[in-house]
């Protein structure tokens, strides 16, 4: 009978074989979806032999992995700032470059008491759930254009202790929402159409084209963000935009024509413009 380590070792020399990026990093973590343990029981019992169940259903995953399939897909959760997500064909896998905006937003939130946060197009609600759960004090709406994809962020947040605090509702951007909001939080769809079908299969097969395609230019999601924004912020509230390469100037100049002041841009660990902070202008503040 193989072991778990001995399964992952393997496997992870058959990824690397084909090719495959972290081979040894995803063949630990299918090894730990098939039996069920947890990372700490990888490492103290290394030894442990794996049942003929779990050695079929590893099996089943390394055939997916190698038809380019993504781990996080291929076992229906992915982590994201620590905590872990439940992940469906409904919704985006969540990116650790995403986590850029998590970092952004906590730090605009420091000094703020009670905030009230808004995700636009929330997906698996990772990015407000994560606020959340660095924020006990805060209270958060998820809004989401696709039922499923509401269903899977409920789903999270009860899993995560967070039901009580996160709000999910549908609606296409901020249409019926009423209120305003210290933070507003949106990781948008900005793949230029034609693009799609060059993208790495595992996006490109996987994602959701409805999270992917920002229409002919990349922009038509930034260009709805641009009038949806100002009604929903706080005079001194924020706005946190995820982008796409090369976007952060014209999305800049779509946010400022619309009565938006861009604070400033902040780079992911690849050193990419990732994160886009903007607050009302001065003159388009209401205040009380």
């Amino acid at each position: 009978m193989n072991t778990r380590d001995h399964a992952a070792r393997m496997l992870g020399w058959r990824l690397k074989q084909a090719g495959l990026p972290a081979p040894e990093l995803d063949a630990r973590l299918m090894v730990r979806g098939a039996t069920g343990a947890s990372e700490i029981e990888m490492i103290r019992e290394p030894g442990a032999f794996i049942s003929p169940e779990e050695e079929a259903r590893l099996a089943g995953y390394e055939k997916r992995r190698l038809a380019g399939e993504p781990v996080s897909r291929i076992l229906g959760r992915r982590e994201f700032w620590g905590l872990d997500f439940a992940v469906t064909p409904a919704v985006l896998d969540p990116r650790a470059d995403s986590e850029t905006l998590v970092a952004a937003a906590l730090d605009l939130l420091r000094g703020v008491a009670g905030p009230r946060i808004l995700d636009l197009g929330t997906g698996t609600g990772c990015l407000l759930l994560a606020v959340l759960s660095e924020r006990p004090d805060a209270q958060g709406l998820g809004v989401d254009i696709s039922g499923a994809a509401l269903d899977v962020a409920r789903a999270n947040a009860a899993a995560l202790g967070l039901a009580a605090r996160a709000g999910f509702v549908m609606a296409d951007w901020t249409a019926g929402i009423d209120g305003v909001f210290d933070l507003v939080l949106s990781n948008p769809p900005y793949i230029v159409s034609t693009e799609i079908a060059a993208l790495d299969a595992g996006v490109r097969d996987h994602d959701p084209r409805l999270a992917l395609d920002g229409g002919a230019d990349g922009l038509d999601a930034y260009r709805a963000l641009a009038r949806a924004l100002p009604p929903v912020l706080a005079p001194h509230g924020h706005a946190v935009v995820e982008l796409g390469f090369g976007q952060a100037d014209a999305v800049t100049a779509l946010f400022e024509a619309a009565g938006l002041c861009v604070v400033h841009v902040v780079s992911d660990l690849g050193g990419v413009p990732r994160a886009l902070v903007a607050g009302l202008a001065p003159q388009n503040r209401r205040e009380g």
